[in-house]
């Protein structure tokens, strides 16, 4: 190998390192920063309005660590629901994240078994959702960078409940100002980004309209949060089988 070979290895192995570094995660995790922000604030809100205090949201946040379980358990906690009651809600709504781990599982095996659980144990929707694009046409994901990436959220979104629990007194109704759809704006960017990363816009559009028409149906016979689950759980394996088969 001759010396300018050498040199555009060692170029070329920097530009890897930095674009899988700590602080590398930290940039990735900016995008997400304004949903855990709008989110989590009005996450504090609602667990003040229940009557916890602002060292019981911040345990909370720091314990929890889940917007829909945190709202949840703000709301069964304030109709004076027993202990048990509101651990198995949080407990099945939470569910999902061994979905969403072992979806990123083998990314990671290089990883000692305390790493993984670290990696797993910060792991969120929004976390999961810049992961996966992130780790597209990648064999291994960077330890660094996936602790950048998810301290950061974790940070941010235990700041923004202590602040909602904190200011929430001035703002009795957040979703006045839009921040009930923060989340949902979040996922459809993180989705948009997805799509055009991969640039299987016919697999994605038929995986799309299989979820709309699928939650259409069974709405009529179930609600709509059943729709939801059994709308992601059939588009998916339509959208693997059209790959498959294409």
């Amino acid at each position: 190998m001759d010396v300018s070979q050498r040199s555009l290895d060692l170029r070329s192995d920097a530009v890897t390192t930095n674009e899988e570094s700590f602080w590398m995660g930290v940039k990735d995790c900016i995008p997400t920063l304004l949903g855990y922000l709008s989110i989590g604030f009005a996450a504090g809100v609602v667990e003040k309005t229940a009557g916890l205090s602002i060292a019981e949201i911040a345990l909370m946040s720091l314990l929890l660590y889940a917007g829909s379980g945190q709202f949840i358990a703000a709301g069964m906690i304030a109709a004076s629901n027993p202990i048990s009651a509101i651990i198995f809600t949080v407990f099945f709504i939470n569910l999902r994240h061994l979905l969403l781990s072992a979806a990123l599982a083998p990314y990671f095996r290089h990883l000692t078994p305390w790493k993984n659980m670290f990696v797993g144990s910060l792991l969120t929707d929004e976390t999961f959702g810049v992961s996966i694009t992130h780790l597209q046409n990648k064999k291994q994901a960077s330890y660094k960078w996936m602790v950048g990436l998810n301290v950061t959220a974790y940070l941010n979104w235990v700041i923004a409940n202590i602040a909602g629990g904190y200011f929430g007194k001035w703002i009795p109704n957040p979703e006045s100002f839009g921040l009930d759809f923060a989340l949902p704006g979040m996922f459809i960017g993180l989705l948009v980004l997805q799509i055009l990363s991969q640039k299987k816009y016919f697999v994605d559009m038929m995986v799309a309209l299989s979820a709309v028409v699928i939650v259409i149906i069974v709405s009529f016979f179930s609600s709509g949060s059943t729709g939801v689950m059994v709308a992601a759980i059939l588009a998916s394996t339509i959208g693997m089988v059209i790959e498959k088969w294409r």
